[in-house]
């Protein structure tokens, strides 16, 4: 992926983070989400790319912008082909109680390197770079966690597990417990989750469970980048889901994935913070009509990660709402 599109995508996140960050605790999960969405779409009007959404905010009668299949970008005949894995606001119920780790995401790949994948729960596990190769999504969730405690060199009671608050994880969290690990449950926000692995000083070593499968291809391609380690299956309510699925392009809707079966080739991934997390500090507004941002860009061809700390004046600059810069 081209280093120039690196800063033009961080300012697409940057608007919707700007912009969601108005709704930060006021509990309107939805209103919070819009303004997020509107931002990132009208901030893609401004780039020169051919893109087109292949992880978005859902299918085209579910989503009336930034929608599955939907081409953003200028598209100039120079333009790049590039496929888009996006989540506006990842974390909408932590930006609505004004809770940790709320981001906006970008990850983009050259056209076809992005598994298409349907709108279907997933399976996942994730590390950080130490314990690459360790994982297996088809090991038991002891198996797993005893993997990294060896890769790691720490004893397994040393292991913190992060693992979605979720009714359907009960037995999960159960089972790590057993074993003596020590465990983080949130709320939401498994994409932020499972890139904390890959920061030693985040305090998590190993993330399990279920979660969105769309999130699954933004967190292949985010660890991709920063050399972590991530594997998922596909989870399927009905048969309708697996012929969704097949005609998205999923041949075996059994099969496990590695972390380059989701995100081929040279990917960049850009994320902005909505609400101070393990990873970024949120939007902070000053006086005078002024904001600051923290974003991290990233490149799997270089493997660099780059903070940007900007400050928005928007007495000069348009309406954080209509996406400018």
């Amino acid at each position: 992926m081209d280093r120039n599109l690196a800063l033009e995508f961080v300012r697409i996140t940057e608007a919707a983070a700007l912009a969601s960050a108005r709704f930060m605790g006021r509990g309107d999960e939805k209103a919070a989400d819009q303004a997020a969405v509107d931002a990132m779409r009208k901030a893609f009007d401004r780039v020169d790319i051919s893109g087109r959404v292949v992880i978005g905010e859902g299918e085209r009668d579910e989503a009336p912008m930034l929608f599955i299949g939907e081409e953003v970008g200028l598209a100039s005949p120079e333009a790049p082909a590039v496929d888009i894995a996006l989540d506006p606001l990842e974390g909408t119920t932590i930006c609505a109680k004004g809770d940790v780790g709320a981001i906006s995401v970008i990850a983009a790949a050259e056209k076809g390197n992005f598994l298409h994948a349907p709108d279907v729960y997933m399976d996942k596990v994730a590390c950080g770079p130490k314990a690459f190769g360790a994982i297996n999504i088809d090991a038991s969730p002891e198996d797993n966690v005893a993997r990294v405690s060896e890769a790691l060199g720490k004893p397994i009671s040393d292991i913190t597990v992060v693992i979605l608050d979720r009714s359907r994880h009960e037995e999960l969290i159960q089972r790590v417990r057993k074993i003596g690990a020590r465990i983080r449950l949130i709320g939401d926000g498994d994409v932020s989750a499972a890139m904390a692995a890959c920061w030693e000083d985040s305090g998590i070593d190993l993330l399990l469970g279920v979660g969105g499968a769309p999130e699954g291809v933004i967190t292949a391609a985010a660890l991709k980048c920063m050399g972590g380690d991530f594997q998922g299956r596909l989870l399927f309510k009905n048969e309708a889901e697996r012929d969704r699925a097949r005609q998205m392009g999923v041949e075996d809707p059994l099969r496990s994935y590695q972390r380059d079966e989701l995100a081929r080739g040279s990917v960049l991934f850009c994320a902005t913070g909505v609400t101070d997390g393990p990873l970024l500090r949120g939007v902070r507004t000053l006086p005078g009509q002024r904001a600051t941002t923290e974003s991290v860009v990233m490149r799997s061809q270089t493997g660099t990660l780059r903070y940007v700390k900007a400050e928005h004046n928007f007495n000069i600059k348009s309406s954080v709402v209509s996406g400018g810069r």
